[in-house]
């Protein structure tokens, strides 16, 4: 049994940039380093990740081998090209994992344009899928939500304290996942209306359980997520900084 990050990074980023000829944001770049290079990095590091394998747009195949091993992520199990949704390109990835491991490997789903999910997030995912056989990372919501099916007019409005955002990581074991795959590929092989793995699960009344996630985990979606993800990373960064300075200045100290 293995536990095994499946990263999907196989759009082409138009609700970022109109511009047809513009580089997918998994591929921008950061400090000089790629987004989806600070993703695989954080599973990378990560003890009790095994394995990771990418999804990635055709077009960029050739790159993206060239990125990992430039920045020596060492865990890449597999490189796939990736689908004509983001849920093909999960399966692909999904069926590539399912290949080289057994049925009962864990398998975390994140987006490749995901890059700031905390380690205690991965560990939390792990540990509650190997209790219940999913999990799916989930924040509070600070928004009232509205559902309006019109557009125009709100049906319902949940109280606020019972509502969360789904994010990712999400976990399930690898022979679960697939064989939701392969049961909507049957009736449903476009995935309308499912955006993620959780509402995979959950279009055939399967059982979920939720974990708590941390807020910066943002997806890199618009221009202004891009914005936002520079200055967490610069945070970060500086905090780093500080604390490798501090235990400098404990050791001279002493």
């Amino acid at each position: 049994m293995s536990n095994i990050a499946i990263i999907f990074a196989g759009g082409v980023g138009k609700r970022l940039n109109d511009n047809e000829n513009a580089i997918p944001k998994q591929f921008l770049k950061i400090n000089g380093k790629p987004i989806i290079i600070y993703t695989l990095e954080i599973f990378q590091r990560h003890e009790m990740i095994d394995k990771i394998y990418v999804s990635i747009h055709p077009d960029y195949y050739d790159y993206m081998q060239e990125l990992v091993k430039h920045y020596y992520i060492t865990k890449i199990a597999g490189i796939v090209k990736g689908g004509v949704t983001g849920q093909d390109s999960i399966y692909n990835a999904l069926v590539k994992a399912q290949q080289e491991n057994s049925a009962d490997s864990l398998v975390l789903i994140h987006d490749g344009v995901r890059p700031n999910i905390k380690e205690d997030v991965i560990t939390k995912n792990i540990e509650c899928a190997t209790k219940n056989g999913n999990a799916i990372t989930c924040t509070s919501c600070h928004e009232t939500i509205l559902v309006s099916e019109n557009h125009k007019n709100p049906q319902i409005v949940p109280f606020r304290k019972d509502t969360f955002a789904a994010q990712a990581p999400q976990t399930f074991r690898l022979n679960e996942i697939v064989e939701a795959h392969e049961i909507t590929r049957k009736t449903n092989p476009t995935y309308e209306n499912i955006v993620d793995s959780c509402t995979l699960f959950k279009t055939l009344d399967k059982q979920t359980f939720m974990v708590e996630g941390n807020m910066g985990n943002i997806k890199i979606t618009t221009i202004e997520d891009l914005y936002i993800l520079r200055a967490l990373i610069r945070y970060k960064e500086d905090l780093e900084a500080f604390s490798l300075v501090g235990e400098i200045n404990n050791v001279n100290n002493k």
